[in-house]
C-alpha cells in the first residue's frame, strides 16, 4: 500500500460511508472486554489510522458517539446501528473496524489484551498481555 491508496466502507444500511487513505499504522486483533462487548463477538479485528487519513464521505450527520472511557469514543450509524469506528484520542489513532473495509488487505501483526481473551488463536502472531510498550502497555507477551 502507499499513501495514495484509498479504501471505502459503509455501515450496515449504507447511510454512512467512510474513506481511508494511505496505509494503517497497525492491524491486529483486540481481545479486551470492552471491544468484545461492543462488537458482540469474541474478538475485534482492528485497523489503526492517523486521524487525517479517515473521513466520513457520506452521512456524517447520521453518526452517533458513545464513550465509556476517555480512551475510546465509539461511533455507529444512528439509522441501522451499524458499528463504524472508534476514536482513541490518547493515542491519536482511529480504529476503523477491519470488517468495514472489505477491499483492504487485512494483515494482522499482533493480538492485544490477550490476557482477557475468550477465544484462543494459534496463528504465530505476538500475543500482548495488554499493549505493546510503544502504546503505553507493559509489552509483555503471552503464550498461544
Amino acid at each position: 500500500m502507499n499513501q495514495n491508496t484509498n479504501y471505502t466502507g459503509s455501515c450496515f444500511c449504507g447511510a454512512v460511508e467512510i474513506s481511508v487513505t494511505g496505509e494503517p499504522v497497525a492491524m491486529g486483533y483486540c481481545h479486551c472486554e470492552s471491544c468484545r462487548h461492543w462488537s458482540a463477538g469474541p474478538v475485534n479485528a482492528f485497523t489503526l489510522w492517523i486521524p487525517g487519513a479517515v473521513e466520513f464521505s457520506k452521512g456524517e450527520d447520521q453518526v452517533g458517539t458513545y464513550n465509556k472511557t476517555p480512551k475510546s469514543f465509539r461511533k455507529w450509524c444512528k439509522s441501522c446501528g451499524g458499528h463504524l469506528l472508534t476514536d482513541h484520542p490518547p493515542f491519536t489513532l482511529v480504529d476503523v473496524y477491519a470488517a468495514l473495509l472489505p477491499d483492504l488487505p487485512f494483515k494482522p501483526a499482533m493480538h492485544v489484551f490477550y490476557e482477557e481473551t475468550v477465544l484462543h488463536m494459534k496463528d504465530g502472531l505476538p500475543k500482548f498481555k495488554d499493549l505493546p510498550k510503544e502504546a503505553g502497555g507493559s509489552g509483555e507477551t503471552m503464550p498461544e
